[in-house]
């Protein structure tokens, strides 16, 4: 008998250790949705293994256009990329030019890292994507850890502790590829 209890055990153990995981009791995932403009200042570090990248970063976001602004950790304009529906170009503080059809094709240039573009805008915004895994939730009931498209983005801290409060930092990581990001300000358009 005690066997069988021991195999039971060991078996649900298992079983659980399979399971995705889920929110504490109590805590209700709250409803976000992602706001299609808005902007963020912040500090970044990236790296895919064999390039990287840090300093401020200034992103302009809008349904059909982005703007991002890559500066040195001492200030300087390092480049911009800007999008629309017609392409995307990237301006190096040298003046050379690299033209794209889309952003998604330039970004890794800019900040050493190959993200998923179409995706980042709800990322940052703790608003998950259809599709999406919420693997965990913390005490507000905000993402603190996704799964999306194989990658992980782990939020590490919200502005403050309201449960609409907007990221402050979070962590993006496939692989070798590893994202930090501190925003220090957000602004939201209707």
């Amino acid at each position: 008998m005690r066997r069988k209890l021991l195999a039971t055990t060991f078996v649900t153990a298992l079983l659980a250790a399979c399971a995705p995981l889920q929110p504490l009791p109590g805590s209700a995932a709250v409803v976000r949705t992602a706001s299609p403009y808005f902007e963020v200042d912040g500090r970044l570090s990236a790296t895919d293994g064999e390039r990287a990248a840090n300093g401020q970063i200034e992103w302009r976001h809008a349904q059909s256009a982005d703007r991002w602004t890559a500066y040195s950790p001492l200030g300087q304009i390092v480049a911009r990329l800007d999008s629309s529906a017609a392409g995307a170009e990237l301006m190096f503080a040298d003046g050379r030019r690299q033209r794209a059809a889309s952003a998604s094709e330039l970004l890794p240039a800019l900040i050493g890292v190959d993200l998923p573009l179409n995706r980042l805008p709800g990322w940052i915004q703790a608003s998950p994507q259809p599709g999406a895994e919420v693997r965990s939730l913390d005490d507000s009931g905000r993402p603190s850890l996704v799964i999306d498209q194989g990658w992980r983005i782990d939020y590490t801290e919200y502005l403050n502790p309201a449960a609409d409060a907007l990221p402050r930092r979070l962590e993006i990581s496939r692989g070798d590829a590893r994202v930090r990001l501190v925003i220090d300000r957000w602004t939201l358009q209707p």
